[in-house]
């Protein structure tokens, strides 16, 4: 573990963000630097893509709900 040194407006945007999505700021952090790792080394997938990719490598079931479900 270590000590990651962001700017005061970026570590702003994470706390609000962490708010909203339930998670702590130093995971909202986390997931975000994972999805950006992600997304570089993956250039030609879509953000939703890797979502699906990854829930899939979880055991997680990504579909889609139909509009009757919503």
């Amino acid at each position: 573990m270590g000590i990651v040194n962001i700017e005061d407006d970026l570590h702003d945007q994470v706390r609000r963000v962490s708010k909203v999505s339930y998670r702590s700021i130093n995971a909202q952090a986390a997931y975000w630097i994972k999805v950006g790792m992600l997304c570089e080394t993956n250039p030609t997938l879509s953000f939703n893509e890797i979502i699906e990719r990854e829930f899939g490598a979880a055991g997680v079931s990504a579909r889609p709900l139909a509009l009757s479900e919503a």
